[in-house]
């Protein structure tokens, strides 16, 4: 292992590691809002809403995420939709992450005692009010555990848009094995940056966690 290749290649990498990491936050923060309206349209009345959110869920969770970034960066073109590597690698990574966390939302709200609704209702609340006062903030509650999962799962999938030439770790790591001819100890290296970037978020979104289990005791 050439420690001179790791002084000179570090540096590099840690910029291409922040790049993942930009491209997760953004992706999860597109992919919340996305899985919490499709929740809402799954759990509505509408029924046309609720076809809608089952037909995106079963798309984006029944087929590979590497398929979709190339159909979204290979295929719409075809159709004269044009989007950047970066624009297309968060676009991918929202759908697919706003589909699982749709279901997430789905069950945390579900699992509100349906009578705090009712309660809320009778008290002269719409329905809406009653959801953004009484229902949500208990939900999201009960849906961090999950929600902190996938977001670790995303970051680890930000890996995929390096197929579409996005700069990010693990493609800036294959570029640099190109001219070093050192896959073992760059690639080593890049595994030691996702495991730090990781590390750092799971202890971040477990204190999240405890913090709000204390303000629901």
């Amino acid at each position: 292992m050439d420690f001179s290749i790791i002084i000179e290649s570090l540096p590099i990498l840690i910029k291409a590691t922040m790049v993942t990491v930009l491209l997760a936050v953004v992706s999860v923060c597109f992919a919340l809002l996305l899985g919490f309206f499709t929740a809402l349209a799954r759990i509505s009345n509408i029924k046309v809403l609720k076809m809608i959110g089952s037909v995106y869920i079963s798309i984006f969770r029944g087929t590979p995420l590497l398929v979709q970034i190339f159909v979204i960066y290979y295929g719409l073109p075809q159709i004269d939709i044009e989007l950047s590597p970066i624009t297309s690698g968060v676009l991918a990574l929202s759908l697919n992450a706003g589909s699982y966390l749709s279901e997430s939302f789905r069950a945390a709200i579900l699992a509100v005692d349906k009578g705090q609704m009712e309660a809320a209702v009778s008290m002269g609340m719409t329905y809406w009010q009653a959801m953004r006062r009484v229902i949500l903030p208990q939900s999201i509650r009960i849906a961090i555990p999950t929600l902190s999962n996938t977001y670790i799962i995303l970051i680890k999938d930000t890996s995929l848009v390096s197929v579409i030439t996005v700069t990010e770790l693990l493609q800036m790591s294959t570029l640099i094995i190109a001219k070093t001819f050192e896959p073992l100890t760059i690639y080593l290296l890049a595994a030691a940056l996702y495991w730090i970037v990781i590390t750092f978020f799971t202890a971040l979104l477990d204190r999240l966690e405890k913090r709000t289990s204390k303000h629901v005791a």
